[in-house]
């Protein structure tokens, strides 16, 4: 064959190539606009979670609907972890999942204080739906830490309904994209919300995200995946500045409401007005939430699936961030332990769902297929081989019984330098379940 006919049959070759992936892509739209079950609009769903750590109640507070959906568009009928809790959308005549996302929540955590036991108390829960074409069920269950369903709710959504509130026309707070790897509908979004910042304080705010995106995109595996997310910081305006701090007075007016000493734990930074947060991101496309407080108090906390907060004026702000963004978009869980926790949060006889945890249920689900053959069981801490996977004893706030894979961890510590190689399998599964 000649130079010339080879050069022809390459240029045939790359046209056929290039049009079997235009023909994957129009085929993966295609099929995208003509699903049967949902629509490319969102249904948010507020719901009242009551009780104490005897009796528990779901009840539906609002339906909402918003323009767009910026959620997966792959895998809907399943769940990458179990969770503490889960909900799925179901066709009625068709009896299809049209969606199905685990979550965890402050309800849930609230339920192994001792307060629990005294009082009840109500939260707020929020979750984001695609809109169903035709009438649905949505079932919501939480799950105890022996994996039981603690309690459910189901109810039926018409998507017809006059009272389904539509937001289409809410105000659009001021942002800025941060990263804009491609389309909502095709990327992992990420919205980082200011809290305690006043309209004044806006360019400090958006400066405060770049340094959490650096952060977080500094790390790996989000480093070399950051193709797959977009990040939207949203400039939302506090009446004051920084947050509040109950146990020195300090009550602020900001746009979410924060404050320390959740459940009187000095540090743990959250905010339960949920429904506000989620009336402040109605006209943003997204599905993941990081809030930033302007305030240089030590402190944050992260819930799976729900949002994360931290500060962002205190000196260890960078690494908190991305700890807390692998609690509430990985579903890892903290490996720091204590000696004094009220009640076990891991039962020794179920395996943990977070994927960085162990209790040798069942280790095989787990990172037993890293372990060097004779790795000791449970192996003994040895600070000369600091990076040596193992099975280490104390994690998951318990001091016994409950294991994790490496001896430090950016789920561990502040000072640790990465996720150590568990983790970062963790959230490489996770980035797959959104995009693959």
């Amino acid at each position: 064959m000649c130079i010339r006919d080879s050069f022809y049959m390459f240029r045939l070759f790359i046209s056929l190539l290039c049009s079997v992936f235009s023909f994957t892509a129009f085929g993966e739209n295609i099929a995208r606009n003509q699903d049967t079950t949902r629509t490319e609009r969102t249904l948010r769903v507020d719901y009242d979670f009551s009780g104490n750590a005897e009796v528990q109640h779901i009840a539906l507070s609002e339906l909402c609907s918003l323009p767009g959906w910026a959620g997966r568009n792959v895998n809907m009928d399943s769940v990458p972890l179990h969770g503490n809790g889960d909900i799925t959308l179901t066709d009625v005549a068709t009896h299809k999942v049209i969606y199905r996302q685990s979550f965890s929540t402050l309800f849930q955590e609230w339920l192994s204080t001792e307060e629990a036991t005294l009082t009840a108390r109500s939260f707020e829960n929020t979750f984001l739906l695609p809109m169903p074409k035709h009438e649905a069920e949505v079932c919501i269950k939480l799950y105890d830490n022996k994996g039981g369903v603690q309690t459910s709710f189901t109810h039926r959504v018409d998507p017809h309904d006059i009272l389904i509130r539509r937001l289409d026309h809410a105000p659009i707070p001021p942002h800025r994209y941060l990263l804009r790897s491609g389309s909502a509908e095709d990327k992992i979004d990420v919205a980082i919300v200011a809290e305690g910042y006043t309209a004044q304080q806006a360019d400090l705010f958006y400066a405060d995200a770049q340094k959490a995106v650096n952060a977080i995109l500094s790390h790996e595996p989000f480093k070399h995946m950051a193709n797959q997310f977009n990040f939207v910081a949203v400039a939302a305006a506090s009446a004051d500045s920084d947050v509040s701090v109950p146990k020195e007075g300090l009550w602020r007016n900001t746009a979410l409401s924060s404050h320390f000493s959740t459940f009187y734990s000095d540090r743990y930074l959250t905010t339960l007005h949920q429904r506000d947060l989620h009336n402040l991101l109605a006209r943003i496309p997204y599905e993941h939430i990081i809030i930033l407080a302007n305030t240089d108090t030590y402190g944050g906390g992260g819930i799976y699936n729900a949002y994360m907060l931290t500060t962002a004026h205190h000196a260890k702000f960078e690494p908190v961030v991305v700890h807390e963004f692998g609690h509430s978009f990985a579903g890892l869980a903290d490996e720091y332990y204590y000696d004094d926790q009220y009640e076990n949060y891991y039962s020794s006889g179920r395996e943990p769902w977070e994927q960085n945890l162990t209790t040798l249920k069942d280790f095989g689900a787990k990172w037993q297929d890293l372990l060097p053959r004779g790795t000791q069981i449970p192996t003994p801490p040895n600070e000369r081989k600091i990076n040596r996977i193992g099975v280490y004893e104390g994690g998951g706030y318990m001091s016994k019984g409950v294991y994790r894979a490496y001896q430090d961890c950016r789920m561990k510590t502040n000072e640790c330098a990465a996720f150590c190689p568990v983790c970062q399998r963790a959230i490489t599964r996770m980035i797959d379940f959104y995009t693959k």
